[in-house]
């Protein structure tokens, strides 16, 4: 990641070959190429979904990182309604129309190409990584206009210092440095619990949950949750900056654990009461709408204020592998599950959904209008505090003992 602008424009051309590619299908061997399509563009995606919050958040001044972190997460469902609609059999979604569906995503990288061109590099990068202090200032201007950066010069000062004392992060050193665990433990937890929420079950399978609730037209019920999806993530933009990232964040999860106890009995006494199709459906709504106030954009941005400019590349890279790693074991395993389960099986998420609300409650700090330099200091004393306890619970001991000898 030696530069933020210049990888962005490169992963952008893995998108554009990866949907030509799909896009061509019927003109080849329609397997071959859908699959090699899908495999470029993977990798796309796992890489702009690393690269992209950590630009956002380099470049967003301190009192905005969220919301700006938030707006990944809105064209992030933006886009899968958009491709709801447009999958529907008289757009995109027939037999002759298929392959443009599949490649029309490459027409939004060639325009990000292109914008991506306007776009100025991260004035924290140049001014800490790289040295140039002329330049940073000069792409801080651009992003602030005529605002006064000197705070800001001040605090991009202070961490270069900081990173100057530390030797380049490996993702190595990350797991077995003791002033990095916690910081990436709560990384890899907050993408766990984005995931295993349940949240993809109800997007991958959320048609085949609207026919066991007896909806006429589950297809449009479920471009529905995608509109409901979108709309709540708009909402999320100005609430994460006025309540805060770990309070919206317990917010979602304890709404999402309610909704899956909800839809759970509706799925259960649906054949009993013919009503519970309703309540079915709408907790599905309900679960989707608390999943976009906190759980849904909060993992995406707040892995990069966990971490300094030296360790910050290898922890979103991690982070991000852990989420789509996830999202995988999801996508895979949940027919499974349910298959086992029945109408009992978003009692798994809730139980989930539970210990999450827990972990966050102890362990997730609240980064809202702090620095990260600010944020990295509150996780060394937290550090500290944790070496120092045994150490000193040991001298106590040994204290009462001399005393009763």
């Amino acid at each position: 990641m030696n530069c933020r602008v210049k990888a962005m424009l490169a992963v952008n051309v893995l998108s554009i070959i990866g949907n030509l590619l799909m896009g061509l299908a019927k003109f080849g061997p329609s397997h071959i190429l859908i699959i090699a399509g899908r495999a470029i563009t993977g990798l796309y995606c796992g890489l702009s979904s690393g690269l992209v919050p950590m630009y956002v958040g380099e470049i967003s001044p301190t009192a905005l990182r969220g919301a700006l972190g938030t707006l990944h997460q809105l064209a992030i469902v933006t886009g899968i309604l958009i491709s709801q609609v447009l999958g529907l059999d008289f757009l995109l979604g027939s037999d002759d129309m298929w392959p443009l569906l599949l490649g029309l995503s490459g027409a939004a990288a060639l325009l990000q190409f292109f914008l991506l061109l306007l776009c100025p590099e991260s004035p924290r990068y140049l001014y800490i990584k790289l040295g140039k202090v002329e330049e940073a200032k000069k792409c801080l201007k651009r992003l602030r206009g005529d605002c006064d950066s000197t705070k800001e010069i001040t605090e991009m000062e202070k961490e270069k210092q900081e990173a100057a004392s530390e030797k380049k992060v490996s993702i190595r050193k990350l797991f077995s440095s003791s002033s990095y665990r916690q910081p990436v433990i709560v990384a890899l937890m907050v993408q766990i619990c984005q995931q295993f929420s349940g949240i993809n079950a109800i997007f991958y399978y959320s048609t085949d949950i609207f026919v066991r609730a007896g909806v006429d037209q589950p297809v449009y019920a479920t471009i529905g949750v995608g509109v409901v999806n979108t709309v709540f993530t708009v909402i999320a933009v100005f609430l994460v900056e006025k309540t805060g990232r770990r309070s919206l964040f317990i917010a979602g999860l304890i709404g999402m654990l309610a909704s899956a106890v909800a839809m759970t009995v509706g799925l259960v006494l649906l054949s009993t009461f013919a009503w519970m199709s309703y309540v079915s459906m709408v907790t599905v709504f309900l679960f989707v709408i608390f999943f976009e106030v906190g759980p849904g954009p909060i993992p995406w941005f707040i892995v990069a204020e966990l971490f300094s400019q030296g360790p910050r590349p290898a922890a979103i890279a991690i982070a991000g592998f852990c989420n789509w790693t996830c999202n995988f074991i999801i996508g895979m395993c949940f027919q499974y599950i349910a298959d086992l389960c029945g109408p009992y099986v978003f009692m798994t998420f809730a139980v989930l959904l539970f210990g999450f609300v827990l972990f966050t409650h102890f362990k997730v700090p609240e980064t809202k209008g702090k620095s990260f330099e600010e944020i990295s200091a509150e996780f060394r004393r937290k550090g500290r505090s944790a070496i120092k306890g045994p150490k000193a619970a040991t001298e106590l001991e040994g204290l009462r003992g001399s005393q009763e000898a």
